[in-house]
């Protein structure tokens, strides 16, 4: 810094003196004194340009890496029965060089109300978009983090799955799936780029990825800062896995969650009354063939026969119900988890990416799904439960500059806090309409005194898809209470350190009255603190309410 003033000084005095020597020996007006002011600042703003340089190229990049229905329990940097037989070793090294959080949550566990979650940091009540099914569009006039990050000078970009409806805005390039009321298909799919829908032939997974370097090849190497958004839509339902993995485990059985064989003792109105167990998965799901010479509409309600308890099928008459359940789940959880092994994949291909172009190290990657999903447990598929593993996002940040690596946090977080940390990372303040809060400070061993040591959840969709019943809760460290309500009035009680597994009700356990009390009313502040203070009647209408298709 010493040699830098030294040279600044040298120049200013070098600029003086010619300035003086002109004043003196030239008839001066003021377009010639504008000149040489001009030039003098010039040359001092070039002297001192390498620091201010620098000091921009120091913003962080932000790679945020999203996939749909990703369960914790399916990477193995959290542990789980499938770690060694399905290992995830990309996403295992975002974790080991970076942060892995073990208790982020989502608001509301379906895709598209988390997603505009997500962008917003506002509950679904606050941004509008509360369920998938009828659940309209999003509404794209409103703030959004990209767009926040794009008035700030970040090149901004989105490739895979948005599957919010409008167009997205506040993103400099986007190609999302477009096709199948944008769910897009595995293969050869479709994308709205940029406004035009355009044909691609290939797995979808390796597609996204390959629009994302060739965004990352033209936008990242220059001075702007970037932040691109890649959206993954695997492993998402039908669970169509590339060829290579096709028939990656045929030849083992995977293991069984503990809850597999879940009876719903006690809680025979709420999770003994869905359509996402194993029974109900339909013919494409299983990957099975449809009889020839039959007309489209035949050939769909054939493949989609088995989507309720009243269409359940078995692929052999002569198996029993139990057998059929456990066959439908390992063709289910074999062909799930070969989807995220292309995750894996792709996200080693980034990071590759990233080393050989000198991005690594100051570019902020985030790894998440959008919600939580259930994989055999309580003999399920699907999401949508208050229960851990729907509720429960996996959360991996990397950003070696800023965090010690290899570390894990606790602290309670939730979607609608992503936004503010993101932007806090890139130096920009969120506006104080954003309901969520940074955790940043949290990460830095700063953590707020007045940090939430709970969340408040709310699902509205009902009965489409699954039939599961709206509800809403809170969660704290150690307990979780719900309360489902639509055409039932059911409170649970679950003690996550005893029960962690969530089998044991015990909301009519006298032991527990006065703790049940406390979290009533801590329910209703937290609704009343967010805004979503509504009458039950009220809750019924939103759920009651068609907003519209996704897709016109």
């Amino acid at each position: 810094m010493k040699k830098v003033d030294s040279f600044n000084e040298v120049i200013s005095e070098h600029f003086l003196n010619l300035f003086n020597f002109k004043f003196k020996t030239m008839k001066m007006n003021l377009r010639t004194i504008v000149g040489f002011t001009l030039a003098g600042t010039l040359i001092l703003t070039a002297c001192q340009s390498p620091n201010t340089a620098k000091q921009e190229s120091k913003r962080p990049n932000i790679i945020y890496i999203m996939s749909d229905d990703h369960a914790a329990q399916a990477i193995s940097a959290y542990g789980g029965i499938f770690d060694s037989i399905a290992p995830t070793p990309n996403i295992d090294r975002l974790a080991h060089e970076g942060i892995l959080f073990n208790n982020v949550f989502c608001t509301n566990a379906i895709c598209g109300p988390s997603r505009a979650a997500i962008l917003t940091g506002k509950y679904s009540h606050v941004n509008g978009y509360y369920k998938n099914e009828s659940g309209g569009q999003f509404n794209s006039d409103q703030w959004t983090f990209p767009e926040e990050l794009q008035r700030n000078g970040y090149k901004t970009a989105l490739v895979g799955k948005w599957h919010l409806g409008s167009e997205p805005k506040g993103f400099d390039f986007f190609k999302y799936h477009s096709n199948a009321g944008q769910q897009g298909s595995y293969w050869d799919p479709e994308y709205n780029e940029n406004g035009k829908i355009v044909s691609e032939k290939g797995y979808a997974t390796n597609l996204t990825t390959d629009f994302a370097l060739n965004w990352l090849r033209e936008n990242g190497k220059g001075n702007d800062p970037f932040c691109l958004l890649l959206q993954y839509k695997a492993p998402h339902r039908p669970w169509e896995p590339d060829e290579k993995y096709k028939d990656l485990w045929e030849d083992i059985d995977m293991p069984y969650p503990a809850t597999f064989n879940d009876d719903y003792k006690g809680r025979e109105k709420t999770a003994g009354d869905t359509d996402m167990n194993m029974g109900s998965f339909n013919r494409r799901d299983m990957k099975l063939n449809a009889p020839e010479n039959m007309s489209a509409k035949e050939r769909r309600d054939w493949m989609t026969y088995g989507n309720n308890r009243e269409e359940q099928w078995k692929p052999d008459e002569n198996m029993t119900d139990q057998e059929a359940r456990e066959w439908k789940y390992q063709t289910y959880i074999k062909d799930y988890l070969a989807c995220i092994r292309s995750v894996d994949d792709n996200i080693g291909r980034v990071l590759e990416y990233l080393e050989e172009n000198g991005l690594l190290e100051n570019t902020v990657i985030i790894y998440m799904a959008d919600q939580g999903f259930f994989l055999g447990e309580h003999g399920w598929f699907d999401k949508r439960f208050m229960y851990e593993e729907s509720l429960r996002m996996p959360f991996i940040m990397r950003f070696p500059e800023q965090f010690q690596a290899n570390t894990t946090n606790d602290d309670i977080i939730t979607n609608i806090d992503f936004a503010p940390t993101i932007l806090e990372v890139a130096g920009v303040e969120a506006p104080e309409e954003v309901q969520g809060r940074s955790f940043l400070a949290n990460l830095k061993g700063n953590k707020p005194a007045d940090w939430p040591e709970s969340m408040y959840y709310h699902y509205y969709e009902f009965p489409y898809w699954h039939h599961v019943q709206p509800h809403y809760g809170i969660r704290n460290s150690r307990y979780k209470l719900i309360h489902f309500y639509y055409n039932v009035d059911v409170w649970e009680l679950y003690d996550l350190k005893t029960d962690p597994n969530e089998l044991n009700n015990l909301i009519d356990d006298p032991a527990y009255t006065n703790l049940i009390s406390d979290m009533k009313a801590e329910v209703q502040e937290k609704m009343k603190y967010y805004q979503n203070d509504k009458s039950l009647d009220e809750f019924r209408e939103i759920s009651d309410k068609d907003f519209g298709n996704i897709v016109h």
